[in-house]
């Protein structure tokens, strides 16, 4: 795969089966896998990540499995020029995971990776396993280059994917609960691993495993214009930090369509699908069944429900987070921590990689 295209449509159905193979081995075996995930630090999380995320992320903790959560702060120098909130963010984003209930000790550790230098000392070697054409047709890489609108690409850009497998492969991690948009990523992933165990270690164990994707079973949840993927950027969120009352506000915005009795037919009336996934996942019932419940009540009754079922829903997280919000020692304190956790898997790590490079004094 190295050398050729990426082939989107056969690499994702082969990633749904391996997903499949995975999530059922996780149940008998946690202990098996290290999970690396995390997010960059623009912004507050929005009810997307609490559904897309959060809750796999609290799920996989509570299962037993090791989990890695990075804040990756650098990669916001490659397409933001938020990087006087960067600061303020990572904290923002700790207090997000605590309040969906993620617990940070031995089993979870939360870190930002500019502060852990010997994961970003791979980069080098990485470097020389990846061809410039790899990275030049990377499709999201492509992709975030249009969605952020530079004319002006810089060198990070294009090489973050390596930063990317340098964030998974430090610690170890060989699974990475992602969406389809992502898996190019993991792919080049894998490709660096196995070109580093191919080329280094043909007399030795491997030093690095090679990552599988663990793909998110919750739809993709649309934003509040209902027309694209529900994001910071795009003005169209609902975050976590949102009040009861501006969450009813912006849910009224919301954009349905002129027919007056509500149905689900995500393929003809995707707003108004949305709205309903958006209820069912708080409720756990059927969007069908809801949309017949409201049935000729319209779009009006539609966004009540969908109003009261998310502020219910958040109600405990906005309250746990109003507390962490008052104890900002305790955020540092659980990202050192974090640190220095980290910071010892990478020195272990980055060991290894010397001697597998001769490069030991």
């Amino acid at each position: 795969m190295a050398d050729e295209e990426f082939d989107s449509n056969k690499t994702f159905l082969a990633s749904v089966e391996r997903s499949k193979q995975i999530e059922a081995d996780i149940q008998v075996n946690p202990q098996k896998y290290r999970v690396l995930t995390g997010d960059r630090p623009t912004g507050n999380l929005h009810i997307g990540h609490y559904f897309g995320s959060l809750q796999n992320r609290v799920r996989l903790a509570k299962l037993g499995v090791p989990t890695m959560i990075l804040i990756a702060d650098y990669q916001v120098l490659t397409d933001h020029d938020a990087f006087d909130k960067i600061s303020q963010n990572t904290k923002q984003l700790v207090i997000d995971y605590l309040a969906a209930g993620i617990e940070p000790g031995e089993n979870v550790i939360i870190y930002p990776h500019s502060y852990i230098p010997e994961c970003n000392q791979l980069m080098l070697p990485f470097m020389t396993l990846v061809s410039n054409a790899e990275l030049s047709r990377n499709p999201t890489v492509k992709e975030e280059i249009a969605s952020a609108g530079l004319t002006n690409v810089n060198a990070g850009m294009y090489t973050y994917p390596i930063h990317q497998a340098c964030d998974i492969l430090f610690c170890k991690g060989n699974v990475v609960p992602v969406g389809k948009d992502q898996l190019p990523h993991i792919e080049l992933t894998r490709n660096i691993a196995k070109a580093f165990n191919r080329k280094f270690c043909k007399n030795r164990e491997p030093v690095f495993p090679l990552p599988q994707a663990l793909l998110s079973k919750t739809p993709s949840i649309l934003g509040l214009d209902g027309s694209q993927k529900m994001s910071k950027s795009r003005g169209n969120a609902i975050f976590l930090c949102s009040t009861e009352d501006e969450t009813a506000y912006l849910i009224k915005k919301a954009k349905t369509d002129s027919e007056r009795v509500i149905t689900y037919d995500p393929e003809n009336r995707p707003e108004v699908a949305n709205l309903l996934m958006l209820i069912s996942l708080c409720t756990k019932e059927e969007p069908a069944d809801i949309a017949e419940r409201i049935g000729e009540k319209g779009s009006g009754e539609l966004k009540k429900v969908l109003a009261e079922a998310l502020n219910e829903e958040l109600r405990p997280l906005r309250q746990k987070r109003a507390e962490l919000e008052k104890n900002p020692d305790y955020i540092r304190q659980v990202l050192l921590e974090g640190v220095e956790k980290a910071r010892a898997i990478a020195i272990k790590t980055l060991d290894e990689v010397r001697e597998a490079m001769n490069m030991k004094i």
